[in-house]
């Protein structure tokens, strides 16, 4: 089984390689609109030169989640390494009799694994979106630079639909082309979903009643922004970023509810005292409403007697 997962991880790294890095697919040739006041945006340039590099949006997309599963699961290890039921006491065979992988560890694997596979599998969703609509990009025009006149465009409403209407930068009218959905704002909020589904599974209110909360709140909001600013540069329209949150919320849910399944089977972080309270209180609750049903029946039948 574990082989069998590793070749189909292999094989969406190999097609996000084709997707990503080789010329294999090319997006479809959509016809446009003569001076389509919603493709007439100033082109903003190479993804290098946005407010949110590439670099570093794949720097936190490929770097948090290691940083924070890594760290959460080590502190959960380190707070029950003397107890008896730590996590489910599953050891991993690797090489026979003689070697075994620690449960923190093979959780660790696991829920990273997991993340890296939705996170090519989002890739992989949003490239086959753009190749198939091949939908043009608010700053379309002005890359394309077709020649209105002998397109016939006296008409704003002509449409064109010629696939050798365009007569600049190919690279350029490539890039314009691959904008439907967003990868960007589906990446960052693959992200975003995964890890805070992961801090209320594993923290919840343990360290505190908005602790877990604030951080999933603030993982979301900066995946949120990350869509905001593509339309704000004139990157992507509004629906190319809705699409592509929309792609990266569902495969995160989808994977931490079917997958690794809301993370469970391990002991959770000490609560913290007005956590125990609350607990200790809700466990109390059934014993004395018992007590309380009891003493209304006595009372009820000394009064029938």
């Amino acid at each position: 089984m574990l082989y069998f997962q590793v070749v189909i991880l292999a094989a969406a790294v190999m097609l996000v390689y084709y997707c990503e890095f080789t010329d294999t697919f090319s997006p479809a040739q959509q016809g446009f609109a003569c001076r389509d006041p919603a493709l007439t945006r100033p082109d903003p340039g190479p993804e290098q030169l946005s407010r949110i590099q590439p670099v570093i949006l794949y720097s936190v997309v490929g770097g948090l989640p290691v940083v924070l599963i890594s760290g959460v699961e080590l502190v959960i290890f380190l707070i029950h390494h003397n107890s008896n039921n730590l996590y489910d006491q599953d050891k991993v065979v690797v090489m026979g009799d003689c070697c075994y992988v620690n449960p923190m560890v093979r959780r660790t694997f696991r829920f990273l694994g997991v993340y890296v596979f939705g996170l090519f599998a989002t890739d992989i969703l949003v490239n086959a979106g753009q190749l198939v609509t091949g939908s043009p990009a608010p700053y379309f025009l002005s890359v394309c630079q077709p020649n209105y006149t002998a397109l016939g465009c006296q008409d704003v409403a002509h449409f064109v639909s010629q696939s050798d209407a365009c007569t600049g930068d190919a690279d350029d009218i490539t890039r314009a082309r691959k904008t439907f959905p967003s990868k960007e704002a589906a990446l960052s909020l693959y992200t975003a979903v995964y890890l805070a589904m992961y801090v209320m599974s594993c923290i919840g209110t343990s360290g505190g009643r908005l602790t877990g909360p604030l951080l999933s709140l603030s993982l979301v909001s900066l995946a949120v922004l990350t869509g905001i600013n593509r339309v704000a540069e004139y990157r992507n329209h509004w629906s190319d970023t809705i699409v592509g949150q929309v792609i990266g919320g569902a495969v995160a849910v989808f994977l931490v509810a079917f997958v690794v399944q809301y993370f469970k089977e391990r002991p959770g972080i000490p609560r913290s005292p007005s956590d125990a309270g609350t607990a200790n209180t809700d466990e109390a609750s059934p014993r004395m409403n018992h007590t309380m049903e009891t003493c209304d029946k006595d009372t009820a039948a000394r009064y029938i007697n």
